[in-house]
């Protein structure tokens, strides 16, 4: 979106105020869900008392249709919303969103009365003060220099002399900026267009094509995992709170905020490493989760944090009133070590129990999962049906994998099979895509990953079952027995109920989808679709072609309204709720509202991406957007230009880059990781072919 503001997208020194919503919601008896909707004129100025009358508070935020990213190293500035939805309900009322286009026109908007707190990360300047009240801090944070790791380094404020340091006018670092050329003439002041967000301006610092910026040091160690090449600066500020912006004439609401907050908010910032067991967790209302960013742990899919070992440890931690924090550790082979340093509290990461891991210093849980292990071979490679079939052939797999151990025993069985280690930051997913492009011969994998792989790619296959019934388990450290007891308990209750059967068919049960056209109807009837007056109407009102529109339904949900997908989303043109809400639609299995929705979202991308200057290219780029998320589509647009492609082309630029995003040499230093691209560029082919065969097929499409 335009001009969002994302202050602080991640960061591991936000207070704990945002980890403890999930204690507030509980105590609340809060909803998972709040009601979400457009800016619909209602003006209220009163306060708390007004407001109970009504028995809603009104939450300004910026619209976002995309998540701010894969957050590296734990918290999420999403928490904000969440933290604010859990004081609103705290006070027995309804939070309803207002979502504001404009990042700049959030405290208009509350002293206009359209809302009645502003929850966007705001920082509390000296100017915002004199037009708002803000309430009681929910974290604070210090603005910085920001340039290459390159000299001249600016390590004083005399070397920003002479440099030109970009920032937008309407954010807190403008003001920042201001004060400092006050100080030092010498500096250049650039601003940044609206349209770029923080991260972006970082970004371009780091592609050479911005010199120096500000920006809030949560955000800052956050880009790093993924900019290694920026450099944190000299701090030009000292603390400055984050907070909530209420209108000044609301005592009445500012003191409840202020007083929710500071029951909720009891430390603060914590040290990277420490131990403690289940009680300690439970005071620090953290549960730090180290995991891997993979196709089936912890990944960003349509803007929308997923994973099954994500949606298990986030349950773990509600039942025990603790926030799930995310750290992805770098390596497979570091998540003990890690877990060991204190630098985490439990591995959740697809792990298989093994003597030598048992030694180190850490215990397995009772386990959660069994797979099997199968061997991986090319798809035209037939020639493998039993071990017996290996002799002469190379396995390839991490050495820190329960795989090595089991070629390891097939080997001692007097098979003669090669065994050579694949490099520990490489996930079973990379090796199982070099097999395919034979860089390496054979590889094992776990039967739940293979099955996803095989849900979009038919270069592969599984030879044969090299192990049967292998646990997986979380880790924790071997004196934490309280908080294994707690996880086995937690693991006893679930396993194979109703919680756990959902989750676990959610991404490993998908069936595989059809690549076949259908244009028999169209043939023999004329029409294409059950819902060709739908797609008409909507696609005339936002300027598309009717019959592309119903191409991409077809693909969506073959015309079946009913449909759900594993990622939540629903109907002919599976829009996530989330995303429906945002833009009022409640309804998205009735078939008008799911293609309005659909349709709908289909132009916002198109109008996110007007520096596309082909309306083609940038047709492709929206619908890649819509099937993949907005970020992926980013990621890969900026990696094009980094390979010496051209970011503003689809065939010969991103199609070709964008199924890179898999491969962690890659997707390591990209916002939003890991991505299974290959998708989305079959997804515009089909499309686009499916198209193709309509518009023969049905004349009269044009716009």
């Amino acid at each position: 979106m335009k001009n969002r503001h994302r202050l602080a997208t991640a960061g591991r020194s936000l207070c704990l105020a945002f980890t403890v919503l999930v204690v507030a919601a509980a105590a609340s008896g809060c909803s998972e869900r709040s009601e979400v909707v457009e800016d619909d004129g209602y003006v209220e100025l009163g306060d708390l008392p007004a407001l109970h009358a009504r028995g809603a508070v009104r939450v300004l935020s910026p619209r976002v249709s995309e998540a701010t990213g894969l957050p590296r190293q734990g918290h999420l500035a999403r928490l904000e919303r969440e933290f604010a939805e859990a004081f609103v309900q705290s006070q027995g009322l309804e939070p309803v969103w207002v979502w504001v286009e404009e990042w700049e026109d959030l405290i208009p908007a509350l002293l206009e009365g359209r809302g009645d707190i502003v929850a966007a990360l705001v920082t509390a300047t000296p100017s915002r003060e004199k037009l708002v009240a803000f309430s009681a801090p929910l974290t604070f944070v210090r603005e910085r220099v920001v340039s290459r790791d390159e000299p001249p380094y600016i390590d004083s404020i005399a070397d920003l002399v002479g440099r030109d340091v970009i920032v937008r006018r309407s954010s807190s670092y403008w003001e920042t900026l201001e004060s400092l050329k006050a100080e030092v003439p010498g500096v250049r002041m650039l601003a940044a267009p609206e349209s770029l967000d923080t991260e972006e301006i970082l970004y371009r610092v780091s592609a050479g094509e911005y010199d120096v910026t500000i920006a809030d040091d949560i955000l800052i160690k956050d880009v790093l995992a993924y900019m290694p090449n920026l450099r944190l600066g000299l701090a030009l500020t000292d603390d400055r709170r984050i907070a909530w912006a209420l209108r000044p004439d609301s005592p009445l609401l500012r003191a409840a905020a202020d007083s929710f907050i500071h029951e909720f908010n009891p430390a603060s910032d914590r040290a990277d490493r420490y131990v403690g067991d289940l009680p300690a967790i439970k005071d620090r209302k953290v549960l730090r989760v180290l995991t891997r960013n993979n196709s089936s742990t912890y990944f960003v899919l349509h803007g929308q944090v997923m994973g099954f070992e994500y949606d298990l440890a986030r349950e773990f931690a509600k039942q025990h009133g603790v926030h799930a924090e995310f750290i992805v550790v770098p390596t497979r082979g570091g998540l003990l070590a890690w877990l060991r340093q204190g630098r985490g509290d439990v591995v959740a990461a697809g792990l298989t129990p093994t003597e030598e891991r048992s030694r180190r210093g850490q215990s397995f849980s009772r386990p959660y999962d069994y797979v099997s292990e199968v061997l991986v071979s090319r798809m035209d490679d037939s020639t493998l049906h039993a071990p017996a079939d290996l002799a002469g052939r190379t396995i390839v797999v991490r050495r820190s994998s329960s795989y090595w151990g089991t070629v390891e025993g097939l080997r001692s069985q007097g098979i003669d099979v090669a065994l050579v280690a694949a490099p520990e930051e490489l996930e079973t997913e990379e090796i199982i895509d070099a097999v395919a492009r034979g860089e390496y011969d054979l590889t094992i994998s776990d039967s739940n990953l293979l099955n996803i792989e095989m849900t979009w790619r038919d270069d592969v296959r599984g030879a044969f079952f090299v192990r049967d019934s292998v646990a997986h388990a979380w880790a924790v450290r071997e004196g934490d027995v309280e908080l294994k007891a707690a996880i086995d308990s937690f693991f006893n209750d679930i396993y194979r109920g109703l919680f756990y059967n959902v989750t676990r068919r959610k991404y490993f049960s998908g069936p595989k989808r059809v690549r076949s056209h259908a244009t028999a109807r169209a043939a023999t009837s004329g029409t294409l679709s059950p819902y060709d007056d739908l797609f008409r109407r909507y696609a005339i009102q936002y300027d598309f072609d009717w019959r592309l529109v119903t191409a991409q339904s077809y693909q969506e949900s073959r015309f079946d309204p009913s449909v759900i997908s594993f990622a939540g989303a629903v109907g002919l043109m599976q829009v996530l709720p989330r995303t429906g809400r945002q833009f009022g639609f409640d309804n998205l299995q009735d078939p008008d509202e799911g293609v309005h929705a659909g349709v709908n979202y289909l132009r916002h991308l198109y109008d996110r991406l007007e520096d596309v200057p082909n309306s083609e290219d940038r047709l492709r780029f929206a619908l890649a957007a819509y099937n993949a998320g907005y970020g992926h589509l980013s990621d890969a647009r900026r990696l094009t230009a980094e390979l010496g492609k051209d970011p503003d082309i689809w065939f010969g630029g991103v199609a070709d880059v964008m199924p890179l995003l898999s491969k962690r040499d890659y997707f390591s230093r990209t916002r939003y990781g890991y991505c299974r691209c290959l998708e989305p560029v079959h997804y515009v082919r089909r499309i686009g072919d499916q198209y193709g065969a309509y518009a023969v097929a049905v004349q009269g499409g044009s716009r």
